[in-house]
């Protein structure tokens, strides 16, 4: 299968080299994550891991990519449908569990989009992108748990 759109990121451990390190029991899970042309951001185990939670997890990046997805996917599809947006926000979340296979997995997300649209907009027609922003949104595709969207629309006061 040819790559259309490669990407690549880096991830280096130890982040610190003062850091402890295996087999210290409460060795460092602390690492540094980047990519060209984008500034590095710390990473880090849960902190039911016993981190100190420095940075972030990979529970957390997992939902960053599932909500950023669908911002972008919802934005690109109001720009053609000429819909004004005015603002964008999400409070997502998701939960680590047992999954069918009993291997811990993430077994659900939840993104709670809320946009703002210019006063006089369609509001059942920015609340309907939602939808196909979902059917879109190649993130959501990709993983095998559900992700459900409980959006609201509020129109600029």
């Amino acid at each position: 299968m040819a790559l259309e759109h490669p990407f690549e990121i880096n991830i280096d451990w130890p982040a610190d080299p003062a850091q402890p390190l295996p087999p210290e029991p409460k060795f460092s899970r602390a690492s540094r994550i980047s990519a060209a042309g984008h500034p590095d951001m710390p990473g880090d185990a849960p902190a039911a891991a016993g981190t100190t939670v420095a940075g972030y997890n990979p529970e957390e990046l997992m939902l960053l990519s599932l909500s950023e997805c669908h911002m972008l996917t919802y934005l690109n599809l109001a720009q053609k449908a000429r819909l004004v947006v005015r603002a964008y926000s999400d409070r997502a979340s998701c939960a680590v569990g047992k999954g069918a296979s009993g291997m811990t997995q993430i077994v659900e997300a939840t993104l709670r989009p809320r946009v703002t649209v210019a006063r006089g907009t369609d509001l059942a027609a920015a609340h309907a992108l939602h939808e196909r922003a979902h059917h879109y949104c190649y993130m959501a595709n990709s993983v095998n748990f559900p992700v459900s969207n409980e959006p609201s629309i509020l129109e600029e006061g």
